[in-house]
């Protein structure tokens, strides 16, 4: 019988890679209803200043980073991945209720802890789960439709909070309860997913180490870590546009069509991943963030800014889809948690320095000097990608095994 296209196009995938993706959008509707609202509760509703914003999501965005590593390992140490991610899913689901509850910016702290704290700790064995739900063949395409599942969520997530507190006049302690709702739905995609029993017992000695990792391995973290250390917050971008007179309303709306750009490039980005290699695809998305932020620092038209600012969007879908499946391709099926689990700390942690750098330069230097700086970056990133890694190694596991 003859397949469709679309049988085609969707061909390798599985149940699981269905409902991780469910999973992952969800879970992004719940913490993105909150981006538009929780500046402006800390701020008029709490008292706090730009500074206790700052260290708040700082904090907050440093423990996700960190952690992942750590449930990385954790994961594959015990060979278990379901367990973990449920645990992640339901302390960041709960804690979001308790912000709406808070009368002092130091509930708040406590609370975007512990829900980034369950968001690290749920990744890295979600995307060993999504690896190991498909052939090797094939991940692209999971990791493809899980971007399309965090990357739409993160699209209608400040819709929904438009249409609550803009439009239905919700009280904002309101929204922040209602956030559980998704953040729920999301541990029950996980729940359904039915965990495939390790192929490899667990080692004792497994460890922090970084013996346990291939030399390719490191040189693609080193390449990561460059250009990561430029690719600052998007708080900057929203902050540009904002500056150039945009209304919230619309700025949201900015926000939200960058994110549909990512959540529409994801899946045709890991497809052609798997057919192509992943090196081709990662390439296009770094030459893609260099193109936007060379923009961003010299252009003057604001539409032109705004249209660069969607298009980057482009950037987010193929370097989340591309970047992780990388990752997987470099390391055995008994370190793959590990493997991207790490890779996600350091994508975390130069984000973090970069946006430290940024802060800086924005507001000791001037604001192009931020782009400047990363499109910079991101051209060494491009000539290490090129130098250093080879493609996709998911069609020849002989070679995660190379120096």
């Amino acid at each position: 019988m003859k397949r469709t296209f679309l049988q085609k196009y969707f061909s390798g995938l599985t149940k699981n890679s269905l409902l991780l993706a469910f999973a992952s959008l969800f879970s992004d509707i719940s913490t993105e209803m909150l981006y538009p609202i929780l500046p402006v509760y800390l701020t008029k509703y709490l008292g706090a200043n730009g500074s206790i914003v700052g260290i708040i999501e700082g904090i907050a965005q440093a423990t996700q980073n960190i952690i992942q590593g750590f449930s990385g390992w954790l994961s594959d140490k015990f060979q278990k991945r379901k367990p973990i991610a449920l645990v992640g899913y339901f302390l960041s689901a709960a804690s979001k209720p308790f912000i709406g509850l808070a009368n002092t910016w130091k509930i708040v702290l406590a609370a975007r802890f512990s829900d980034r704290l369950g968001a690290g700790g749920r990744a890295a064995p979600r995307d060993a789960l999504i690896a190991e739900s498909v052939k090797p063949e094939h991940r692209g395409k999971a990791f493809g439709l899980e971007g399309i599942g965090d990357n739409f969520g993160a699209f209608l997530g400040p819709l929904i909070t438009l249409l609550l507190f803009f439009s239905l006049r919700v009280d904002i302690h309101s929204i922040f309860y209602l956030a559980i709702i998704p953040g729920l739905v999301a541990f029950l995609m996980i729940l359904l997913v039915k965990e495939k029993r390790a192929l490899t017992s667990a080692k004792s000695k497994i460890d922090l180490h970084i013996r346990q990792f291939p030399k390719v391995y490191w040189k693609y973290l080193l390449v990561t870590c460059l250009f990561g250390l430029g690719n600052s917050s998007n708080a900057f971008l929203i902050l540009l546009i904002s500056e150039k007179g945009l209304s919230l309303q619309n700025t949201v709306l900015v926000y939200s069509f960058y994110n549909l750009a990512a959540a529409l490039i994801s899946y045709p980005a890991g497809t052609l991943s798997d057919k192509f290699g992943r090196k081709p695809l990662l390439l296009i998305s770094f030459i893609i963030f260099f193109i936007c932020y060379t923009g961003f620092a010299f252009s003057l038209n604001f539409f032109l800014v705004i249209f660069l600012f969607m298009f980057y969007g482009l950037f987010q879908g193929i370097f989340r889809a591309t970047g992780k499946s990388y990752a997987s391709d470099f390391v055995p099926q008994y370190l793959r948690a590990s493997g991207i689990g790490w890779y996600s700390t350091v994508v975390g942690l130069s984000g973090l320095i970069a946006s430290i750098v940024a802060g800086q330069l924005w507001d000791k230097v001037n604001h192009a000097s931020v782009f400047i700086y990363g499109a910079v970056l991101s051209l060494t990133g491009i000539i290490f990608l090129i130098m250093l890694v080879p493609n996709s190694l998911h069609k020849n596991e002989s070679l995660r095994k190379a120096g």
